[in-house]
């Protein structure tokens, strides 16, 4: 890791703190990575335990969330941190909470994956749905990792692929309105897949926001709500 960007203390114990912090971040951010693939191994082939595996997993992350969120506001309490190292504590908290949320996401696809796990019906949808978690798995490493190395000069390509996720979407959700229409006794199990494929897309969604959230920490200014013309202009400055 990349440590520069950490003031340098005169409590080496201060500096242990936040490193502390930032490693129990990965750490979660790779529990969730986990997560989502194998919820969507899970759902793809049918395999409960895995799925009951990914629903146990949540547990850690949910351990985590609050351990990271409890060190952070007691070092806000006690350190009094100014300039970059509130911007780090205060991202870090919403951080957390992104993954925290995509983990839910992942255990709800496992969840789903349960539920029809006994259903010979026809999959040749889930290529797709595969090619679609692939980039928002990939979405969510760049943000890790540009968390990782407190640098923000891919944030606009990661962002950037969100299109892509929705272009995905759209087609799958078109197939499968279509195979309800030719096949009205698959509506209800169709519908289920349709709720699963909208939580692979919010999982892009929440990446984008962790990238949001490590401009803030870099540069202090926030960028919600700007679309993605107005964060390339607004980085390139």
């Amino acid at each position: 890791m990349d440590n520069s960007k950490i003031g340098h203390h005169i409590s080496e114990q201060f500096n242990k703190e936040l490193e502390d912090i930032r490693n129990k971040v990965l750490i979660m951010g790779g529990l969730v990575e986990q997560q989502i693939e194998l919820a969507i191994k899970a759902f793809i082939t049918g395999d409960a335990e895995l799925a009951e595996l990914v629903i146990k997993q949540d547990n850690q992350v949910d351990e985590l969330e609050v351990a990271i969120d409890l060190e952070c506001t007691q070092i806000l309490a006690l350190r009094q941190p100014t300039a970059f190292d509130l911007r780090l504590l205060l991202t870090v908290i919403k951080v957390i909470s992104e993954l925290e949320i995509i983990g839910d996401l992942a255990e709800r696809v496992a969840k789903m994956a349960l539920q029809l796990s006994d259903s010979d019906s026809k999959k040749d949808h889930y290529y797709e749905m595969q090619h679609m978690t692939d980039l928002v798995k990939d979405m969510l490493h760049g943000a890790l990792d540009a968390f990782a190395r407190m640098c923000i000069d891919d944030i606009t390509l990661i962002t950037a692929r969100d299109v892509d996720v929705d272009r995905e979407y759209d087609s799958i959700l078109r197939q499968l309105i279509t195979h309800m229409m030719e096949d009205p006794r698959h509506i209800t199990r169709t519908l289920n897949v349709m709720w699963t494929v909208r939580a692979i897309e919010r999982i892009g969604d929440h990446a984008c926001y962790i990238c949001e959230h490590l401009v803030f920490m870099i540069k202090g200014e926030a960028v919600q709500h700007l679309t993605q013309a107005q964060l390339e202009a607004r980085l390139n400055q």
